[in-house]
């Protein structure tokens, strides 16, 4: 199967910007909420299993970037992250507002999210027509 070019970079830099991300969250959360003048949580760890689960979702993302098609059904997933993260976090920006720390990632990631559903697409076995 002939596989755009794009799509192992695309996933490349998302496991890069995911995987960052949760290492940045993970070992200094306070550093990032005292910066960005956010009010923490009362616990860290409502902050460190989320970023825990990004790097997971990083080395997910460079298994799909090392073989997108034979990964394709990991795009689901990322797909799937994407859509919750947006969603939950375009709720409250448009209803009752949010930190401005947190709209740059709602627009990286939804626009991560067409691309993937975009190479999703592009990485479908055609049938053939015997």
């Amino acid at each position: 199967m002939n596989v755009p070019k794009w799509i192992s970079p695309v996933f490349w830099l998302a496991a890069a910007y995911d995987a960052l991300l949760g290492v940045v969250f993970l070992v200094a959360p306070g550093w990032v909420f005292s910066t960005f003048e956010v009010t923490p949580p009362n616990h860290m760890g409502y902050v460190q299993f989320p970023a825990a689960m990004l790097i997971i979702f990083g080395l997910m993302f460079a298994a799909i970037a090392r073989d997108p098609v034979g990964n394709r059904s990991l795009m689901v997933y990322g797909i799937l992250l994407k859509i919750a993260y947006c969603s939950v976090t375009s709720f409250h920006w448009f209803t009752e507002g949010i930190p401005v720390i947190w709209k740059p990632f709602v627009v990286i990631d939804v626009i991560m999210g067409l691309l993937f559903v975009v190479a999703y697409s592009a990485t479908a076995q055609k049938e053939s027509s015997s």
